[in-house]
């Protein structure tokens, strides 16, 4: 079977499917004949689905990526740039959460979203870990204070510059300022050694952190779990990630607690021109 296939009924020999393939294996039509694979399509082809998603007439459909199952984009859905400012503008960052723990559906629907985050070539490098349990997430908040401790014993001025004697002092007296009491933690994971994979987390957990409030979530990333999971192996054994596997960010999800009325204010771009 062709990598993909075109409806000949409907192609109106636009080009535009070639026109805009990143890797340029599509050979646009001529005379009478429609888009084809070009010779290298199949090793070159990183399936992003540019060709399908553009043709005005639905008449590509990609081995891989059929067109029957990828929906038209609805316009009644459009955000306007007021709408997208707003949202931007609007995430906040949360710190008090609701108590009780969240519905495993809820945590899913937000990783799905997170998903279509860009990633270089495509290569979708993102993996997640995902702990729904409130008192794990304890758990694992108890293992980065021992962290801070471990770091104030041999690092006291790095330590002290990162407020981890004010969290660890904080924690004896019962509040938690590593993940704050939250419901869940949501990790971005990616093979070790994975150039692609930084990025792509970050991209996919600010994704997430956008889509959150659509939900009726509240995210707060995770700075201080982030760094112990790479830096202390009490956490990294509880953690147990796939092997080949490192952490490349978190947030902490839950409902929040207060709802925020108006949008802060924040520095004016400094914008160097060309």
């Amino acid at each position: 079977m062709e990598l993909f296939t075109v409806d000949e009924k409907l192609c109106n020999k636009d080009g535009i499917c070639a026109m805009v393939c990143p890797v340029a294996v599509i050979q646009p039509p001529a005379g009478d004949k429609v888009p084809a694979p070009a010779a290298n399509a199949e090793e070159a082809c990183i399936r992003c689905g540019h060709c399908v998603a553009v043709c005005p007439t639905g008449a590509l459909s990609h081995r891989d990526m059929p067109v029957e199952t990828c929906p038209p984009i609805k316009k009644e859905l459009s955000v306007s740039p007021e709408g997208i400012e707003q949202l931007v503008r609007s995430r906040r960052s949360i710190r008090v959460f609701r108590q009780g723990a969240l519905d495993r559906a809820d945590i899913e629907r937000l990783i799905n979203i997170a998903r279509y985050a860009p990633s270089g070539h495509n290569t979708q490098p993102v993996r997640w870990l995902a702990v729904s349990e409130p008192e794990k997430v304890k758990e694992i908040a108890s293992h980065v204070v021992g962290w801070c401790r471990a770091l104030l014993e041999t690092q006291p001025a790095l330590a002290k510059s990162l407020h981890m004697d004010l969290v660890t002092m904080a924690w004896d007296f019962g509040y938690d300022a590593i993940l704050r009491g939250a419901p869940a933690l949501i990790a971005a994971i990616g093979e070790t050694g994975n150039m692609m994979a930084p990025n792509a987390c970050v991209i996919a957990l600010t994704t997430m952190e956008l889509a959150a409030p659509s939900l009726g979530l509240g995210t707060c990333w995770a700075g201080y779990f982030s760094n112990a999971a790479r830096n202390w192996p009490p956490l990294q054994k509880a953690l147990n990630l796939p092997p080949g596997h490192e952490l490349h960010g978190a947030v902490m999800v839950g409902r929040p607690k207060f709802k925020y009325q108006r949008m802060p204010a924040r520095n004016e771009p400094v914008i160097h021109w060309r």
